[in-house]
This record gives C-alpha cells, sequence and structure tokens, in this order.
C-alpha cells in the first residue's frame, strides 16, 4: 500500500490539432499524503494546463504520458469494484455551477444520483436527514432550495449546493476547479470558507484550481505554479507568494489586484461583521 493518497507522476497531455502535436500539460508532478489531509493549490493563468491536470485527476482524461495513482493504483488500469470506489472518493466542484445541474430537474435529484450511484443510506427518513443536515452545514435552509429548480437560485447556492452533496459523501479528494470565479464577490469569501472547512472538519484533502494567487495565499497548505504546461514553482503558499523566486511566479504576484495580498481574509469577515 502507497504512502500516498494521490501520486501525479510525470503527468503529461498532448492533444492534436490541424495534425500537429500540442501539449497542454507537458509534466507535472506532485502528491497528497494519505494521513494528512492538505489543501494544495494549482496557480496559472489560462492555457496553463490546470484545468486539463484537474481532469486527468479526476479520471476523465487520461494522461498521453505518465502516472496517475490513487492509493498506490493506476486510476487508468482500475475496474469494477476498485473503479466505483475511486468515483466515490474523488470528487469534483466545477466553475460554473449553472452548467453542473440539470434544468430539466430539480435540486433534490442530484443528491438523489448521490443515494442511488454511489451506495448511500436508501431509507427515506435517513436519506432526508443527511441531506438536509449537509445543506445546513453550508449555511442553506433546506426548505428554501429543495424542491426548486436550478433556474430559481443562484450561483452562489448552487456552488453550496455542490459542497453539500461533497459533505454528504466525504470522498477523500476534492477537486474545486475555479470554484468561486463565477459567483458574487460577495459570497466568495463564503465559500472559501466552507473548503477550508471541508479540510479541517472532515479530512478531506483539496487540490484547488486557480489563477487568483489572493485566495490561494488565504487558504493554501501548499502552492504549485503552473506555466506552460509545467509546475515552475513549489513551496508552502506564504513562501511562494511573498518571497517569489521564479520570474512567472513574480509576475502572477505582481498582478494581484488588492492593495495588500498578505491581510488575511478571515481578519476581513470579522472587521466586516463587526462593523455597525
Amino acid at each position: 500500500m502507497s504512502g500516498m493518497l494521490l501520486e501525479v507522476r510525470a503527468a503529461g497531455k498532448t492533444f492534436s490539432r490541424h495534425g500537429e502535436q500540442v501539449a497542454a500539460v507537458k509534466s507535472m508532478s506532485f502528491s497528497l499524503p494519505l494521513k494528512q489531509p492538505r489543501l494544495v493549490t494549482l496557480a496559472g493563468e489560462s492555457g496553463c494546463g490546470k484545468s486539463t491536470l484537474a481532469m486527468m485527476v479526476l479520471g476523465f482524461l487520461p494522461p498521453s504520458s505518465g502516472q496517475i495513482l490513487f492509493h498506490g493504483e493506476d486510476i487508468y488500469l482500475t475496474r469494477g469494484a476498485r473503479l466505483r470506489h475511486f468515483r466515490r472518493e474523488v470528487q469534483a466542484i466545477f466553475q460554473n455551477p449553472f452548467e453542473v445541474f440539470n434544468p430539466f430537474y430539480r435540486i433534490d435529484h442530484a443528491f438523489d444520483l448521490v443515494v442511488r450511484q454511489l451506495g448511500l443510506p436508501r431509507t427515506d427518513p435517513e436519506t432526508s436527514r443527511m441531506v438536509r443536515d449537509a445543506l445546513s452545514r453550508v449555511q442553506l435552509d433546506p426548505d428554501s432550495v429543495l424542491g426548486r429548480y436550478p433556474h430559481q437560485l443562484s450561483g452562489g447556492q448552487l456552488q453550496r449546493i455542490s459542497i453539500a452533496r461533497v459533505v454528504l459523501l466525504r470522498p477523500e479528494i476534492l477537486v474545486a476547479d475555479e470554484p468561486v470565479s463565477m459567483i458574487d464577490a460577495s459570497l466568495r469569501l463564503v465559500v472559501l470558507r466552507q473548503l477550508v472547512d471541508l479540510k479541517e472538519r472532515l479530512g478531506i484533502s483539496i487540490l484547488y484550481i486557480t489563477h487568483d494567487l489572493s485566495t490561494a495565499l488565504q487558504i493554501s497548505d501548499e502552492v504549485f505554479i503552473a506555466h506552460q504546461g509545467s509546475i515552475v514553482e513549489r513551496g508552502s503558499a506564504r513562501a511562494v507568494i511573498e518571497h517569489p523566486q521564479h520570474e512567472y511566479t513574480r509576475l502572477l504576484v505582481a498582478s494581484i489586484p488588492v492593495p495588500d495580498p498578505r491581510e488575511r481574509w478571515m481578519d476581513a469577515i470579522g472587521a466586516a461583521e463587526q462593523t455597525p
């Protein structure tokens, strides 16, 4: 048994375009430990390969080179019960919450799928209690969202419903691909705080994909900087962002559109709540 929960070993992905081979990901390597939940960020500008890598980690896009290992097993060689286990234990939150939910079904359907397909308790009272508890944990009133269609809810509500599904499943890994980039600024801090809560209270390791180093600094244990399909710098969030070594990292840090990127967002929330 491997000592790592997740290992990305020199993973690369090449696409064919107009008869030419284009490397979206050249080679990226990192790991998540088995016993200690971590929130790690893969950051970089659009086109650097970070979302392509996320799709490979989720098992949706096989690498052209290298390996993705979950509990020491190559996920693209896994079949049967082991593959079903992987599907349950590695979950995702995507950038656009309006594309995640089927507009023809009520919100309840998203939770029904979890129960039917991933082996949660099927008795109606138990299922109802678990769903309501999960929604309450992400600061949503179950009576205000259950029974409604996706278009009747805001992007922030839908993204928190996605997090509630994660709470219901309690997977080992969550891949969060730009989860706050398309929701109101007033709700971004709430969603980010809930991601940290998933790690600290439920022990879920998180791969956070973003272009925003400001949020990465506030919530991450480690940061990996992606550039042109490779990881060019890595380390603790504070070390990488406050003392960048690579020229590209320095460029990203210089582009952070806030007066002081070192200001902790939790402190900002506390100050706002105390303002009369």
